[in-house]
């Protein structure tokens, strides 16, 4: 598949430089503490990281880092949806993970980034400098554990990708996607159905291996079989949960 939202030219807005209003909402009341990196921490630590945020807003299309740059800058999702991914040189595009409200992105091995991050949507997330996040972790045993946590869940992620791309069926990466989603809600705390699609049908296709055709049949045929309803092109009702779980699962997983 050829990716045709090409980055090339610098086409893409930049936002990683940071958009911060002038009023900074305290850390103590953010919505997503419980469910995100800063779970768990004492009132002192909260303290230590609230010194060193920035808030950024980006809009949708909005890259907040790009492959190959320094990885100057840790992000904390507030609000909204982001697509990771990398781009081949023929322009072909892999998303490998989408991130929500809780989600922590620019944890990096070295020096740069090893992929692009795209708002989806609107988007609302803490910026730490990396120099000064480091320093806190040092000071912060709690937090740094936190950090060890959300490197094996990227992992355990990884893992699960890799499965998904290799070995399931279109019927199945479709079901296992659907899943997944209602399963990110809930930890949100929202409602396992009906899910919200803050990505278009390129996107997932870009994330599940599949032609957006395929993708498109394969919902039309989970719609035809009373599993989903499609109530519009950004949310589906999961209507027989335990069927979708049975086709995520393959022939001999039921």
């Amino acid at each position: 598949m050829r990716h045709e939202r090409s980055l090339a030219g610098g086409a893409k807005r930049r936002a990683s430089d940071g958009k911060s209003s002038a009023y900074e909402p305290p850390c103590g009341s953010c919505e997503v503490r419980e469910i995100g990196i800063c779970d768990a921490l004492s009132s002192a630590e909260i303290a230590r990281l609230e010194a060193i945020k920035t808030t950024t807003r980006l809009r949708p299309g909005d890259v907040i880092l790009r492959e190959g740059e320094p990885a100057d800058h840790l992000f904390n999702v507030k609000k909204g949806a982001i697509k990771v991914y990398k781009l081949l040189a023929d322009g072909r595009c892999q998303i490998t993970s989408f991130l929500f409200p809780g989600d922590f992105l620019g944890l990096a091995h070295d020096q740069n980034y090893a992929f692009t991050a795209e708002a989806l949507t609107d988007v609302e997330a803490c910026r730490f400098a990396r120099t000064q996040y480091e320093a806190v972790v040092q000071a912060c045993p709690t937090l740094e554990r936190r950090l060890l946590a959300t490197a094996s869940n990227e992992l355990v992620a990884a893992q699960d990708q890799m499965l998904l791309l290799g070995r399931k069926s279109a019927t199945e990466k479709v079901a296992s996607f659907l899943l997944m989603l209602s399963k990110r809600a809930v930890k949100r705390g929202e409602p396992a159905s009906p899910i919200t699609l803050p990505m278009k049908r390129a996107d997932i296709s870009d994330y599940l291996g599949l032609t957006i055709e395929t993708v498109s049949r394969v919902l039309t045929r989970l719609k035809k079989s009373g599993v989903i309803r499609i109530l519009n092109p950004g949310r589906i009702d999961l209507l027989r949960p335990s069927a979708l779980s049975d086709l995520a699962a393959g022939p001999g997983g039921a």
